[in-house]
């Protein structure tokens, strides 16, 4: 049984399900479009809120230790830490490690330790990356959408209109048409412009991560070719 609140007249005809009704069926996929939208981002940002972690600092310690010969220390540090940043040292930390006891050329480690950091950072991205495209296609698809609902509405008033040419106000009928037409247009952009400025706002996170993984490969790799220098020439004496 359907309550009386719900099953009175006035609850359907205001508010966002008169917005709905109104529009026509192209309403329903825009709204599908909505929910979706919505599920992204906040996965999107639950997910992406572990590139706010203070990487500048674990990556001072990091290169510290290492400047100390600590690289065991430096690897638990890392391992200790959380986010993509932390991750990602200690796999460049994990294969110079094994890399060193196997005693490997310094050329060919830096090189190892280089493609390790990087394959394991493009890993990471795609992750990060996630659904993205999903944003996308709705920051492009729901305007375009919302305009076809319009002209589909433009037709069926103008088609209205003159049917009922004689009959009514052609001005009145034309207003009223062309106002319920709109609304899928109004509401395509509604979907379509927060979803593009989402996609903007996790893209420019990514794009900020990818900058730090590279800063800290350079700055690892050059402190373990230093350390490296130094541990041949200690051998020499």
């Amino acid at each position: 049984m359907i309550p009386v609140h719900l099953a009175d007249a006035g609850f359907f005809e205001s508010g966002a399900l008169k917005f709905l009704l109104e529009g026509g069926p192209f309403m329903w996929p825009l709204l599908a479009l909505l929910i979706m939208a919505i599920a992204v981002i906040i996965e999107r940002y639950r997910s992406l809120k572990l590139l706010e972690t203070d990487a500048g600092t674990l990556r001072e310690e990091v290169i510290e230790l290492l400047s100390e010969d600590k690289v065991e220390e430096s690897l638990k540090l890392c391992d200790s830490a959380r986010g993509p940043v932390p991750a990602i040292l200690s796999n460049g930390l994990r294969k110079y490690l094994v890399l060193r006891r196997l005693n490997y050329d310094q050329a060919q480690m830096e090189q190892q330790v280089v493609k390790s950091m990087e394959n394991y950072g493009v890993n990471i991205v795609a992750a990060l990356e996630r659904h993205l495209p999903i944003l996308a296609t709705i920051a492009s698809v729901a305007p375009m959408l919302g305009f076809l609902g319009t002209v589909q509405g433009m037709i069926v008033a103008f088609g209205d209109i003159e049917a009922n040419i004689g009959q009514q106000n052609i001005v009145q009928a034309a207003a009223s048409g062309i106002r319920v037409a709109l609304l899928t247009t109004a509401f395509g952009l509604i979907v379509g412009i927060p979803a593009y400025m989402a996609f903007n706002y996790f893209t420019g996170l990514i794009n900020d991560f990818v900058l730090q993984v590279e800063s800290s490969a350079a700055e690892l790799i050059e402190v373990v070719s230093l350390r490296l220098t130094l541990d041949k020439e200690n051998s020499r004496d």
